[in-house]
C-alpha cells in the first residue's frame, strides 16, 4: 500500500511540475515591460517573403537584432546601411531580422524594396501582431537579443547612422561569442 501511495504522490507531482511553466531566466535584470518583450519575443514568430516562419531562434549563436520599421519610415531606412555594415563585420556573431509592420506597406512593398536595396537582411512580415504588443510609442523600434536567445536591450528611435552603429556595435562586442 505504501508503494501504491509513493507511486502517486510520484506521479502526481511529475504532472503538476511538467504542466507549471517555469519562467524565463534572463540573466539580466529586467523591467517588468523588458520581462514581458522578452517572453513575447521568445516565442514570436515572423513570416519571411516566402511565407517561411522565422523566429529568433533560428539564429541560436548570434546575436539577432529585430528592427521593427516601414518603407515610409527615414530614421529607419538610414540606419540600414550601418546595420548592413555590421552583419558584414559579424557574419558569424550578428543577424538583422527586419520585421516590417505591415501597417501600411505591403508584402510586396517590402519585396520591392528588399529588390531595390542590396542589405542582406532577413526581411520578414509581422503577421502575428508582435510590433503591436511590444511597441508603445512608434517606429524605429530595435530589439537586441543575445546568442541564447534572451533580451539585451530595446531602442526607441535613432541616434543616427554612427551613433546606432556604434551602440550596435558595443552590444554585438560585449554579447558574441566568438
Amino acid at each position: 500500500m505504501k508503494s501504491f501511495l509513493l507511486s502517486s504522490l510520484c506521479i502526481v507531482m511529475l504532472a503538476i511540475s511538467a504542466c507549471s511553466e517555469s519562467p524565463r531566466q534572463n540573466p539580466r535584470e529586467l523591467s517588468e515591460e523588458e520581462q514581458n518583450i522578452d517572453k513575447i519575443i521568445s516565442e514570436a514568430s515572423f513570416q519571411d517573403l516566402e511565407g517561411n516562419a522565422v523566429q529568433v531562434s533560428d539564429f541560436a549563436g548570434k546575436v539577432v537584432l529585430i528592427d521593427f520599421w516601414e518603407t515610409w519610415c527615414g530614421p529607419c531606412l538610414q540606419v540600414f546601411p550601418a546595420m548592413d555594415s555590421l552583419q558584414n563585420e559579424y557574419p558569424e556573431d550578428f543577424v538583422v531580422i527586419a520585421v516590417n509592420l505591415n501597417d501600411s506597406d505591403s508584402p510586396e512593398d517590402v519585396e520591392d524594396f528588399k529588390e531595390g536595396n542590396e542589405y542582406d537582411f532577413v526581411y520578414t512580415i509581422d503577421n502575428e501582431n508582435v510590433g503591436n504588443q511590444i511597441i508603445k510609442l512608434g517606429i524605429p523600434f530595435k530589439v537586441f537579443v543575445d546568442p541564447e536567445g534572451y533580451l539585451i536591450t530595446t531602442e526607441l528611435g535613432s541616434s543616427g547612422t554612427e551613433g546606432d552603429y556604434r551602440k550596435a556595435k558595443e552590444i554585438i562586442e560585449q554579447n558574441k561569442t566568438s
